[in-house]
């Protein structure tokens, strides 16, 4: 079984979901069948939804670390809506420090467990109400993951090649923005899911030579995604 195509319908199972419940709701209430309003303070469900689908969507920590304090913010709201806790942001804001340090950890773990994958030939970056900086030449890249939370990626692969004929970064961008610069001898396809964001490629189109894809996924939810020469 081909684990990364599980993963990319599974991802689309839950946000096409989603979509076809609240086109039925929007259209019954139209109809004069129900009251949407009735229904609205369940709306964290849709953040939970969301959340679940870049965290089946990615492999990697960065988007799984996204995807958890999604749909464990959405939680917390529906809780909240329900009279079952009370939640305020800045009394459960340290959750996210706690959720940053797991991350960390862990991403410390998965190196030391994959030793023989050299780090050099991917990049990762996480930016939660920040910027964050990356650069990669290297002559062998293999792809990456991006997670920009509320704030900003830039990725610089301008001197990178690739041995293999493809490379995929998955990329995350809730309220943030992610910026990756690619060589003139790429070309990138987008495959990414646009949520109230876009996803911008302003590449030109490489010249004659070997076919080097970059191939770009994940989603962008009020934010946006731009990859560029």
């Amino acid at each position: 079984m081909d684990d990364g195509k599980t993963r990319v319908t599974s991802s689309r199972l839950v946000v096409g979901t989603v979509a076809i419940i609240l086109g039925i709701l929007f259209t019954l209430n139209n109809l004069g069948t129900i009251e949407v309003g009735d229904f609205l303070h369940f709306w964290p469900v849709a953040l939970i939804a969301f959340g679940m689908a870049v965290f089946l969507e990615s492999s990697k920590m960065p988007g799984r670390f996204a995807g958890g304090t999604l749909m464990l913010a959405g939680t917390l709201m529906l809780l909240n809506n329900m009279g079952l806790i009370r939640f305020r942001l800045h009394d459960w804001w340290p959750l996210l420090l706690i959720l940053l340090g797991i991350s960390i950890i862990w991403r410390g773990y998965d190196r030391a467990r994959f030793g023989d994958v050299d780090p050099s030939s991917t990049v990762s970056g996480i930016a939660v109400l920040g910027g964050v900086e990356r650069t990669c030449n290297s002559q062998d890249f293999r792809g990456g993951e991006l997670t920009a939370f509320m704030g900003g990626c830039v990725v610089d692969l301008r001197n990178a090649d690739m041995k293999v004929g493809e490379a995929v970064i998955q990329t995350f961008a809730f309220w943030g923005g992610i910026e990756i610069k690619v060589p003139e001898d790429w070309s990138v396809s987008v495959q990414g899911f646009p949520i109230l964001g876009g996803f911008d490629e302003k590449t030109r189109a490489p010249k004659e030579g070997p076919r080097k894809v970059l191939i770009i996924k994940g989603f962008a939810i009020m934010g946006g995604v731009e990859i560029r020469n």
